[in-house]
């Protein structure tokens, strides 16, 4: 995993989404690091060929295109879903900071493409992840199946 991140995990995760091979497109990262800190993004696209393509999308104006398309009060909606998601698997105990904001810590708009896609491939429900996937000229290779399982 620090190949793909470029870093060493500073938290505790599990591979949410496998491509064909294998190899981890998405993780599911803990709401808090190791150190305690709040770590507002749940879903995380480590896949290399992913975030390229992402990446491609995102430096020809991917961002402002989505927030057009899908509008923003549809992803209000999609950022209260994510952090209801990521407070329901705080430790109940705990009484520090918290992770804020929704997709990505952002509270209004799109801040990144790579973590809309990411929880869209994880099954969740992101309308900006679904545009991500329908703009993309290679979809990611996803199981046999078809299907986008998180575990």
């Amino acid at each position: 995993m620090a190949r793909l991140l470029g870093r060493r995990p500073q938290g505790a995760f599990t591979v949410a989404v496998r491509d064909r091979s294998g190899e981890p497109v998405v993780i599911k990262n803990a709401p808090l690091l190791d150190d305690g800190r709040p770590m507002p993004t749940l879903y995380w696209l480590v896949g290399d060929v992913e975030r390229v393509q992402v990446g491609r999308l995102e430096s020809t104006g991917g961002v402002r295109q989505a927030e057009s398309v899908v509008g923003l009060d549809e992803i209000a909606r999609a950022h209260s879903r994510y952090a209801a998601l990521r407070d329901r698997v705080l430790p109940p105990e705990h009484s520090g900071p918290r992770p804020t904001g929704g997709v990505g810590g952002t509270r209004r708009g799109v801040k990144c493409l790579h973590a809309h896609y990411a929880w869209f491939l994880a099954g969740g429900d992101d309308p900006v992840g679904r545009w991500v996937g329908e703009q993309l000229a290679s979809p990611v290779d996803l199981p046999a199946d078809g299907e986008r399982k998180a575990e």
